[in-house]
């Protein structure tokens, strides 16, 4: 039979012979495809997009040599301070007095506003003050439409726009960027250069999993390493099954963005030599990594922030949590047109309506109960792009890093249950770490000849298999047999992470086990960070852009963000130049509402009934679908999944909610279903074990199934909540 689907703004036809069916899953071949010439990117390692009519099917297709499987705020945060002599937003507001010079009354509060969040809260009570480069779209009220760049001198006025973030309230912007990572920090510092910008950050602008991340970026830095090396390390360590033309764009590009990190004042650790300190970790051939100590993340976001603080067309939204992309149809095209988001702190809603959208929100480690990722990792920008028919691609791959803090083999437990776990850098086992059981004796040597420098899932299901086969909680990883001063030097923040619970790692091991940390998986991209979805582009951890393939070479998902985030700017600004919004287009969409209507008892029972659900979510995607899988186990997480979510939603509406009802909790627990289901559909799909996905009953690597794993939209008809959008 033929079969025609939408893709971008052609088709993409093909023909299907049946293999097999199971229950409510279908495999199909798929031959003779015709990919639309509006894809930016040949789709060597996956197909265009489609969208299957309902339910969930599998395909496997043929592309190219390859073959695909499918499944069926309110407010503006400007810089600080301003120096009048030079027209910009900087840090001199203390020599105004001494120097004779009188501020106008308006424009007092910002003289002693010394963070974001002050900045923020003046910019609520409308002191918004302009600057060349501010579209009229945020200038003129009256205007119809987004207008182009303005050049000039920087006019500094008083103009009060309607920011009382009422329900109700629009913000208009040429770009929007959901995240404030190091992907959506670095697009950000760039499109601003044409236009206005919208970062919208869940918690603060440092909260993200950037500023978590300890080991460094690897690049190809030193004159005995090779872009060819580099790619063989990373195809090796995903499995062969990355896609080789990304691959070698990050390998080659990435040395370029990690000398403008330096120039923007990233400050990376130097050897004795004056040159880049550059580590090692596991799956590298080379020394490659540069670092800041083992906090790399924090430097490089550090710098961005700084950077993004004096840019004037930038405009940072805190506490605002995106509910769902708006978006509409043109003819067969989706087309992405801003976000809905929530005032987490006043419990209002904001419309953001865009010509861009940057998705770079990270991933969904919290749908596990122990995963490094901070509390604002609920997978929000990937369930928020399958609702709104972004293709989503290899999700069975759930990176575990091998070695968190175990904190029960402290010495002095911690107080209070981390929200997150503590990570324990790889480079640890770079630097020579050794993995012992509580026996003292050394394993991993039996599992893979490169021992503690295998790749990480090979070394977290080596943790595995010895905390099962033994019945012990944890694993202990050993450096103390490096010199103090280098393991001080090199580990500071771990060091006085553990010695602040008794542990000195300079002479006693760290005990370590398995933690959820990284999703290869996410949503598909091509070459320039492009999605189905027009308008939408993506960048970082919520995007699958191929590079990883079925497990994520250590230290190439910072590097993976700032080249895809660089990426992206053309094709976006290019999309920007040639969109006009039209401001009535806001009223299109149904709004999403807050609870208030239902009293205090009926939301605080919510509440409980969300939180008691979620754990119940975590603990059974730790039992059934974590590091070791079984198709019989994946089934019978399907099933209680699907139960538990029924029960939940049927809770919620029989309590007075609605489908266009939101609130922080309840949009969570919307979203971790939503990624959850992407998870184990994608697992189920797959049969064979390949990188971060083992099956016990399928063990072995199949050479005919090396393809990615890619689930297309589906009817929203039957689905659940978390599956559609609000405004459906």
């Amino acid at each position: 039979m033929a079969t025609s689907v939408a893709s971008g703004s052609g088709q993409l036809h093909f023909q299907e012979a049946f293999l097999r069916g199971h229950g409510g899953r279908r495999a199909y071949t798929v031959r003779n495809i015709a990919v639309p010439l509006c894809m930016q990117k040949e789709l060597s390692w996956a197909s265009s997009l489609c969208r299957a009519v309902a339910g969930r099917t599998t395909a496997t297709a043929g592309i190219a040599g390859y073959a695909v499987r499918h499944i069926a705020a309110a407010t503006w945060s400007p810089t600080t301070c301003m120096d009048l002599s030079q027209h910009c937003w900087c840090s001199r507001w203390k020599g105004f007095g001494a120097a004779g010079i009188s501020l106008p009354a308006w424009l007092l509060p910002y003289a002693h506003a010394q963070s974001i969040g002050s900045r923020v809260e003046y910019a609520k009570r409308g002191y918004i003050p302009m600057c060349h480069g501010v579209s009229k779209g945020l200038q003129i009220t009256k205007s119809n439409y987004f207008q182009p760049h303005i050049k000039g001198e920087c006019n500094l006025r008083r103009t009060v726009i309607r920011s009382y973030l009422r329900e109700g309230h629009n913000k208009y912007f040429d770009f929007a960027v959901i995240g404030s990572g190091v992907a959506g920090l670095r697009y950000a510092l760039e499109v601003a250069k044409l236009g206005t910008v919208a970062v919208i950050t869940k918690a603060e602008p440092h909260e993200s999993n950037t500023n978590y991340a300890q080991g460094g970026v690897s690049a190809v830095l030193c004159p005995s390493d090779s872009v060819e090396s580099h790619m063989h390390d990373t195809i090796v360590a995903g499995a062969y099954l990355c896609d080789e033309e990304t691959v070698r764009v990050v390998c080659t590009e990435g040395p370029e963005r990690i000398r403008e990190l330096i120039a923007m004042g990233a400050s990376f650790d130097h050897g004795e030599d004056g040159n880049l300190h550059l580590a090692r970790e596991g799956g590298h051939s080379h020394r490659g990594i540069v670092h800041a100590a083992d906090m790399t993340g924090r430097e490089i976001e550090r710098a961005l922030l700084e950077a993004v603080r004096k840019d004037p067309n930038i405009f940072v939204f805190e506490h605002q949590f995106a509910i769902d992309l708006l978006t509409s149809q043109d003819g067969s095209d989706t087309v992405c047109l801003g976000v809905d988001t929530l005032n987490t702190e006043t419990h209002e809603v904001v419309r953001f309506i865009s010509k861009v959208t940057l998705l770079a929100s990270g991933g969904a480690g919290h749908i596990y109960p122990n995963t490094t990722n901070p509390q604002v990792a609920t997978g929000d920008g990937i369930a928020m792009a399958h609702r709104a028919d972004a293709v989503i691609s290899n999700m069975e791959f759930v990176q575990f890093h091998p070695t968190a803090l175990a904190d029960e083999g402290l010495p002095a437990k911690p107080k209070e249950a981390r929200q997150n776990a503590f990570l324990i850098t790889e480079a640890v086992r770079g630097d020579g770490g050794i993995l012992y059981n509580m026996d003292m004796e050394r394993f991993m040597p039996m599992y893979d000849e490169r021992a503690e420098l295998a790749p990480r899932d090979v070394v977290a299901r080596s943790i595995d298999d010895q905390l099962k086969k033994r019945n012990e909680k944890y694993v202990l990883l050993d450096i103390s047999h490096k010199p103090r001063d280098k393991i001080l030097s090199h580990f500071p923040n771990i060091a006085a992470e553990c010695l602040k619970h008794g542990l000195d790692i300079t002479r006693q091991p760290i005990p370590v086990v398995p933690a959820a940390h990284y999703m290869c998986g996410g949503v598909r991209a091509g070459l320039q960070g492009e999605t189905n979805v027009r308008g939408l582009y993506v960048a970082g951890e919520v995007a699958c852009t191929g590079l990883h393939g079925a497990n994520r070479l250590a230290s190439n998902s910072l590097l993976e963000a700032l080249v895809f985030a660089r990426r992206a700017v053309q094709p976006s600004i290019d999309h920007m130049k040639s969109s006009r919004v039209d401001r009535g287009a806001s009223y299109s969409w149904a709004r999403p509402i807050m609870p208030k209507s239902l009293g205090k008892t009926v939301l605080n029972n919510i509440s409980l009934k969300t939180r008691e659900v979620r754990r119940e979510l975590q603990s059974i995607m730790w039992k059934y679908v974590g590091i070791v899988r079984s198709t019989t186990r994946l089934e019978k997480a399907e099933m209680r999944i699907g139960e538990l979510e029924l029960e939940w939603e049927t809770y919620l509406f029989q309590h007075g909610w609605e489908p266009t009802v939101v609130g922080l909790e309840a949009c969570e627990m919307r979203n971790l279903f939503c990624c959850a289901k992407l998870v184990l559909s994608s697992a189920l799909a797959r049969h064979e074990s390949r990188g971060l996905h083992y099956m016990v009953d399928y063990p072995h690597v199949e050479e005919s199934l090396r393809l990615p794993t890619i689930i297309f939209p589906s009817s929203p008809v039957s689905s659940s909540w978390s599956s559609r959008q609000l405004h459906r």
